[in-house]
């Protein structure tokens, strides 16, 4: 699982160095653009994670006919949401980004590269699904092949269409969509046996709903957040182009620290669904705990690695002086707080698998939105302290965030909650 990210991880870099070498202005306009893809695809990742505490607890429980069930309905979920997100991301999401307070050579080039992007959301959003399901399933292997054949097109692919043909930066988003479509017709034709005889349950969908839908407002308040976040930089009084563009770069790397923290947490809805669906409470309760120390240990020693050379690699990633220095803050702040968000994501991750969705949410929220926002625009817009005060917010957020799912983890109200009748 901590290779699949480590390839999402790859891609993305690929296309933060391909814009660097375009121009400063598509660097900072692929950071906006994936920002806004992010928040476009919130149901994807909701029903992704609602299913993935669906299907792990009936695969355990070896409750077939429902687990078949699940994984047509879930499919074909994603499929009209991905139809019907598309289509309005492709004539709304231009003008949207028109009408944001960022640069006008940013808009320039993020409106284009979004509508692109958006008319592949049919294929991103089976494409999450289906990876959700197959390693619910305990598939992993097969997720890992397919996202093996996704990258292997994308990164050649990126390079040929960006530099090698008129699109130019669209290339980016086209080579991604194209990519995913492979990807998703690999991974449909991977889950086929899981869905055969299976029919489109309401029942279903309301089960999914109710364990999603707050993952899925939750990503939506962090994407949201993560996208304000993106103005208040813009809005800094100087050098606003150039510090969108390292803020991206900054992002980027920090997502690569971050990986196994992010694959721990899948790991982690799996292991503790897995383990309540067996009636399993103190090993869903250890195992969440224990993977949580390992992927920190992880994330410790990756964090070191970037801080020593966040002088490389942001020369690597950009030939523009501000830039480069620019990221350099950012990595050398947003650093310090990586083991402590990772502790938190981790631990969620054990929630979500629980079912325990809402709490994940609240506590994501308010550290988003009543601290990190407010804070970073008062600090470093009114009273003109810059960007390293803006970054240190976000560490300042992340801390509350991990210590309000810390605390509600270790409360177990989530195991009692999946036993309401003692069984």
């Amino acid at each position: 699982m901590m290779v699949i990210m480590l390839f999402e991880f790859v891609m993305s870099m690929a296309d933060v160095w391909v814009a660097g070498r375009i121009g400063k202005e598509v660097q900072a306009a692929y950071g906006l653009v994936l920002q806004m893809y992010f928040v476009a695809i919130i149901v994807a990742n909701a029903l992704t994670v609602g299913s993935v505490s669906v299907i792990s607890k009936l695969n355990a429980a070896g409750e077939d006919r429902r687990c078949r069930d699940a994984v047509h309905t879930v499919m074909l979920s994603a499929a009209a949401a991905g139809v019907s997100f598309g289509l309005a991301g492709v004539v709304a999401g231009p003008p949207i980004v028109r009408a944001l307070a960022v640069p006008a050579e940013v808009k320039e080039y993020a409106a284009p590269l979004l509508a692109v992007y958006a008319a592949g959301f049919i294929f991103h959003y089976v494409h999450f699904s289906n990876q959700g399901t197959l390693r619910s399933s305990g598939r992993v292997r097969t997720a890992l092949r397919i996202q093996t054949v996704v990258v292997l097109v994308k990164l050649p692919l990126t390079y040929l269409l960006a530099f090698h043909t008129p699109l130019g930066h669209l290339g980016l988003a086209v080579s991604t969509v194209a990519a995913i479509s492979i990807g998703t017709a690999l991974s449909s034709l991977a889950i086929r046996p899981l869905r055969t005889g299976g029919a489109y349950s309401p029942a279903v969908v309301r089960e999914v709903a109710s364990v999603g839908w707050p993952a899925g407002l939750m990503q939506l308040f962090w994407q949201l957040g993560f996208t304000t976040l993106f103005l208040v930089v813009g809005s800094l009084p100087e050098n606003k182009v150039e510090t969108l563009a390292a803020f991206s770069n900054g992002l980027r790397i920090e997502s690569a620290v971050f990986l196994p923290a992010f694959a721990c947490n899948m790991a982690n809805a799996v292991i503790v669904g897995n383990q309540l669906g067996r009636g399993g409470r103190t090993g869903a309760f250890r195992g969440g705990l224990t993977t949580a120390v390992l992927g920190v240990a992880i994330v410790g020693v990756l964090t070191g690695v970037v801080i020593s050379a966040a002088p490389l690699i942001a020369s690597l990633l950009s030939p523009d002086a501000i830039v480069r220095h620019e990221t350099v803050r950012y990595l050398y702040v947003a650093m310090i707080a990586e083991p402590i968000m990772a502790w938190g994501v981790i631990l969620a991750g054990g929630l979500n698998g629980a079912g325990d969705t809402r709490a994940v949410m609240l506590s994501v929220t308010f550290a988003m939105w009543v601290i990190r926002l407010p804070l970073a625009w008062f600090l470093g817009i009114r009273l003109g302290l810059g960007a390293a005060a803006i970054y240190w917010v976000m560490n300042l957020s992340v801390a509350i965030q991990s210590a309000l799912i810390t605390w509600r983890y270790l409360g177990r109200k989530w195991i009692r909650a999946a036993f309401p009748c003692g069984s």
